[in-house]
């Protein structure tokens, strides 16, 4: 069953429990993590985790709790719930505080939801997806997986209403990746992602995707490509907890390679499969 966690106490999903006053609701002043769960064992726990601690260190969030404790905490909603596929949603704030800019000197609120994931439709990953150019609009610290994911939305919502499953971001002439996901290029057997920056998100996934090419000896590389580049490549997939290894087939309605998933975006989901099962 899906459940719900707020400061100490699981909790029923529909019941109130956000007080008015929530930093987070007035400000957006958090991060978050989504941890996917595959037979009850989630997904790249320690890497989720320490990217959480990161990014509370860059927005000057002290965390009360330990590394170690709040793996305890998902760990023991993921055995309430029951489920042994689920989505781990989990938010730490700075705390219930009068409106004020300011950091107050309270404790931080953590939030979490645990719910079923929901299985993608197949013939995304067989047939591939449709996506679109849009320009990356987002503040300049794109590192920190913060709550505020308004250009995001807007982008991502405008991909949707022209057809398309994600939009790719674009910056100084380059990509940066996608509203929710990394972005990847095949060329001539060779793999290219934009190098991590302050521009991007340290994905999970893409940390993932690191290994398994290097288990297959597929030579990777951290560069910046362009749009035009990306039109022009073998292969196009992005990487996401809740996508996985998802296949680029259409750009701005322009096919990709033969309009097919290819060889090497095939490889790596096998072996991401693999790796999950393990």
């Amino acid at each position: 069953m899906s459940i719900g966690y707020f400061n100490g106490q699981f909790i029923d999903l529909n019941k109130a429990v956000l007080p008015i006053e929530e930093r987070g609701h007035h400000f957006g002043d958090g991060v978050y993590e989504l941890i996917r769960c595959y037979n009850g064992k989630p997904f790249m726990l320690k890497e989720h985790i320490e990217r959480l601690f990161n990014s509370a260190k860059e927005i000057k969030l002290k965390i009360g709790q330990t590394k170690k404790e709040i793996e305890q905490l998902i760990f023991e909603g993921i055995e309430i719930s029951g489920l042994l596929n689920s989505d781990v949603y989990l938010q730490i704030t700075r705390g219930i505080a009068e409106r004020n800019h300011l950091f107050p000197n309270v404790p931080v609120s953590i939030s979490m939801t645990v719910k079923p994931w929901k299985e993608m439709d197949a013939s995304l990953r067989e047939k591939g997806i449709k996506t679109i150019f849009h320009p990356d609009e987002r503040w300049a610290n794109c590192y920190i997986k913060s709550l505020n994911l308004l250009p995001n939305i807007l982008a991502k919502q405008t991909a949707y209403e022209k057809g398309c499953f994600e939009a790719i971001l674009i910056r100084d002439g380059y990509i940066t990746e996608g509203t929710s996901s990394n972005v990847f290029i095949v060329k001539n057997g060779k793999l290219y992602t934009t190098p991590l920056s302050n521009q991007i998100l340290p994905g999970i996934t893409r940390m993932a995707v690191k290994k398994y090419a290097e288990h297959l000896q597929i030579p990777l590389h951290e560069e910046h490509f362009t749009p035009e580049e990306l039109l022009d490549a073998d292969e196009v997939f992005i990487t996401s907890t809740t996508a996985e290894i998802l296949p680029i087939v259409e750009c701005e309605g322009k096919r990709i390679g033969n309009g097919k998933p290819g060889d090497i975006t095939k490889a790596l989901y096998e072996e991401f499969q693999r790796f999950i099962e393990l």
